[in-house]
């Protein structure tokens, strides 16, 4: 899979006048299936300053690290390591991404009440980060139902197992599963449960109008893309590696001007 993150990152560095590089680790493109603890000992020896990491590591990764930023540890899961000083240390920079994302992308939307699709470690995140832009009720639904409950029991939400009565009762609906990746295609909820009343958002950016929102658009929806929390988390994941204020709205122009066929 193509990701304009390590775009956003080198041009930014450039612009502060680094010599800047961020590499793409593939697990599934290695030989031997490499342990995710000899691959930050070997980015740790290697010398990089950290790295990100998506899913599905990002509840595993913590037990190999030093210390976590206070969102990691709300949230209980990271996406942003940094090595400093012989040690590792976790942040989420997703938690702030989704939220600043929503913030500027849907201002103006109804919050009384959210489905939030997904318990994992991006659901986490986004689900704090509702709660953080004042949702009053968090539906919180996953194909696991311990972790829905737990999920739901740690931000203030309800768990539910019934997508009908949530989305009848939600004004917004969040995607926060993998479901609508390029390698993951599908919606995780039945099209005929989105009402043009609905406004619905995805944390998946590649593809940038996933199957989701294609679908939501059609109804009517107001819709917000993946590519405002993944310009945001890159943002903060900048100033966490490199110590320097990055520019968002730089950033935001070099993801909108990535250029692939299949986007």
């Amino acid at each position: 899979m193509l990701s304009r993150t390590p775009g956003m990152h080198v041009a930014e560095g450039h612009a502060h006048g680094l010599e800047y590089t961020y590499d793409f680790i593939d697990p599934e493109t290695m030989s031997g299936d490499p342990a995710l603890a000899d691959l930050l000992d070997e980015a740790e020896a290697s010398g990089f300053a950290g790295l990100n990491v998506t899913f599905p590591y990002k509840r595993e990764v913590i037990e190999l690290l030093d210390g976590l930023s206070d969102a990691a540890g709300k949230v209980g899961a990271v996406n942003t390591v940094v090595f400093r000083e012989g040690k590792r240390f976790g942040h989420n920079t997703d938690f702030w991404g989704f939220a600043e994302s929503l913030r500027q992308g849907l201002p103006t939307v109804a919050r009384e009440a959210v489905l939030l699709l997904g318990a994992g470690g991006a659901g986490g995140a986004v689900g704090h980060a509702l709660r953080e832009t004042a949702v009053k009720t968090i539906f919180v639904y996953d194909q696991n139902a311990g972790a829905a409950e737990a999920l739901a029991k740690d931000i203030g939400g309800r768990a539910t197992t019934d997508l009908a009565t949530a989305a009848a009762e939600a004004d917004g609906i969040v995607n926060a599963t993998p479901m609508g990746m390029a390698k993951l295609p599908g919606m995780a909820i039945p099209a005929d449960l989105i009402e043009a009343r609905h406004w619905v958002a995805d944390i998946v950016y590649f593809p940038r109008e996933t199957q989701l929102l294609a679908t939501a658009r059609a109804k009517g929806c107001e819709v917000l893309d993946g590519s405002g929390m993944a310009v945001f988390q890159a943002v903060r994941a900048f100033k966490l590696f490199t110590g320097l204020d990055p520019d968002p709205a730089r950033m935001r122009a070099t993801f909108e001007a990535f250029q692939d066929p299949k986007n």
